[in-house]
């Protein structure tokens, strides 16, 4: 268990990659905050089963990711619960596929909130206590579309490029504080929010559901394979590691391939 005595929260997390991540932090030994969207009494079992599979403390933080100061409120929460706050994910994220003149403003405002804006306030509200424990691990999930773009995700790949950017600025602040800052950027990973984006894609480029998962999702990974949520909570695990104390400012593709074509 090697992050015994550690604290993480991960945003977005009561479901797919995010919930894939804080349970692999708790089998390291790390205590977690949980954070999300979703019915109250499958997020209490969520966070439950935490506690009980792993014997770690786990939070539930229903902050908004939309509102700056629930944000920051849910960094000084766990700290004031755990302790600290040692690893700090950022995870959540949502997705809508239109053509940019007819993409709606206030879905683009809200993607832009959630998938980086919402990122910055958690980085900004974890780093003093990072600074002065000069210990920190800073993760967020980015995207393939970090690297590349696709038609009719405006938001999505604007507010993921920015996260790449967000990113290497906080790692450049952060180098002579012993705290790392990275991104991981999946392909294609079978999620609640790959499988929403689907009749929105479908209707968009007026393809069968077998033909976006075929001919637009899986035609972009080399493997022909999903990425799985297990692979990406790995990845996360890794980053956490003394081995990893000398990555920083990396966006770490986990595509099948996509990118390097």
């Amino acid at each position: 268990m090697t992050l015994q005595t550690r604290n993480a929260i991960v945003t977005g997390s009561t479901s797919g990659i995010g919930l894939a991540i804080a349970r692999a932090f708790a089998k390291e030994g790390a205590n977690v905050t949980i954070n999300g969207l979703g019915d109250a009494a499958a997020i209490e079992a969520e966070r439950a089963a935490i506690e009980k599979d792993f014997g770690v403390k786990a939070r539930y933080s229903p902050a908004n990711m939309t509102k700056p100061e629930e944000i920051r409120a849910m960094v000084t929460d766990a700290e004031k619960a755990f302790g600290s706050v040692d690893i700090l994910v950022n995870n959540a994220g949502i997705q809508h596929v239109a053509p940019i003149e007819e993409f709606p403003i206030d879905t683009w405002n809200l993607i832009i909130a959630i998938n980086l804006s919402a990122a910055f306030h958690a980085i900004a509200a974890a780093i003093p206590g990072m600074k002065a424990r000069k210990w920190g691990r800073i993760i967020s999930t980015a995207s393939a579309h970090s690297k590349v773009a696709s038609p009719f995700k405006s938001a999505y790949v604007s507010a993921k490029h920015g996260i790449d950017g967000l990113t290497k600025t906080a790692a450049l602040e952060l180098a002579k504080f012993g705290t790392t800052v990275n991104c991981i950027s999946p392909g294609y990973v079978w999620t609640p929010l790959v499988e929403k984006q689907i009749p929105d894609t479908m209707a968009a480029r007026h393809l069968t559901r077998e033909q976006v998962i075929n001919d637009v999702l899986l035609t972009a990974q080399p493997t022909k394979e999903f990425v799985t949520v297990e692979q990406v909570a790995a990845l996360a695990v890794f980053l956490t590691s003394d081995a990893a104390c000398q990555i920083t400012g990396a966006n770490i593709s986990i595509d099948g391939g996509w990118t390097a074509e």
